[in-house]
């Protein structure tokens, strides 16, 4: 099931604003020599790219760690590891 944050994430017509950010030249050119090599149309393309992929992996660690607090609450309450390990693999 989708979350209601994924399926916003995921619309094609949600709302955009524009941005100024100051880049070191020689990032940009770098940018601009990787984001064909990875199939997209321009430096901007693979910026947005980067920022997603990090929003995307801070996301999930940020939501894992009320899963981390949830399982070592668990523990102390006296569920057997193995049967949190189980649970972990099957939510998974």
């Amino acid at each position: 099931m989708l979350t209601e944050r994924l399926k916003t994430r995921l619309a094609k017509d949600r709302p955009t604003t524009s941005i100024t950010l100051r880049i070191p030249v020689d990032v940009v050119e770098s940018m601009k020599a990787i984001a064909p090599l990875r199939g997209l149309s321009g430096y901007q393309t693979l910026l947005k790219s980067y920022i997603s992929e990090g929003l995307r992996r801070d996301e999930t660690q940020l939501s894992g760690g009320s899963a981390a607090r949830l399982i070592e609450a668990l523990k102390r309450r006296g569920v057997p590891e193995d049967l949190l390990v189980e649970a972990v693999k099957e939510a998974a």
